[in-house]
């Protein structure tokens, strides 16, 4: 029982430390040195991509909106695929306290009521987190979309007063940034969900998963 007990008492916390710490990590290189990270490197080349653009060039316009598209079908990808394993979750948390007690091992860790419930309750969290984001993501991309459109679009005159380029372009740039990192924070959740999912298992599968994941992350998110 001792080896239970530490083993999800010191391998899940390592496992969520190691996870979130290098998602903290991540932050500040994209904060302080976005050039070495793909995040950073893709924000700039937004900013460019969106300062060049030129008011009335609607093939320029069109182009924009159809690339935006990639990012947004992902979006909604996401939260499909959080949406789906929720249920799945759902379902399954009934037959597990019907059979918890068939995972006597100290390789499955504890599986006693409260421990369960930490596990699953994890899981969900994550889960409605990443939809969350995902689902705000599409709404902002949606908006996204329209005000870059807008922008490259030919004004006319019809006395309706329009706001100065400067501030509407500053404008659409904050949207269309805001949408991108709802996008990247709730596919992070979805991937984050994936080892605390091996976490009911078992610890050890957890810690794997989770240098698994972090390890992969690293690969693609730094050049």
């Amino acid at each position: 029982m001792a080896l239970l007990h530490y083993m999800d008492s010191i391998l899940v916390p390592l496992s969520f430390f190691m996870t979130f710490g290098y998602h903290a990590y991540l932050w500040y290189q994209f904060k302080t040195k976005p050039s070495r990270t793909t995040i950073g490197i893709e924000s700039i080349k937004r900013k460019h991509w969106l300062k060049d653009m030129k008011q009335g060039d609607d093939k320029y316009a069109t182009l924009a909106v159809q690339s935006l598209r990639n990012t947004l079908m992902s979006s909604i990808l996401v939260a499909m695929v959080s949406s789906i394993i929720t249920v799945a979750l759902t379902a399954l948390v009934n037959n597990t306290y019907s059979v918890k007690d068939l995972f006597t091992s100290s390789f499955f860790g504890l599986h006693t009521t409260k421990i369960l419930f930490l596990k699953y309750g994890s899981a969900f969290l994550f889960l409605l987190t990443s939809f969350l984001c995902s689902s705000m993501a599409v709404a902002t991309l949606i908006d996204a979309n329209y005000l870059v459109y807008a922008l490259g679009a030919e004004p006319e005159n019809d006395g309706v007063t329009s706001p100065s380029p400067s501030s509407s372009r500053k404008y659409t740039r904050d949207i269309l940034e805001r949408g991108f990192v709802l996008a990247i924070f709730g596919n992070r959740m979805l991937c984050i969900t994936f080892p605390v999912l091996f976490w009911l298992v078992s610890p050890m599968v957890f810690v794997f998963a989770s240098v698994v994941l972090v390890w992969g992350l690293y690969v693609l998110d730094f050049v």
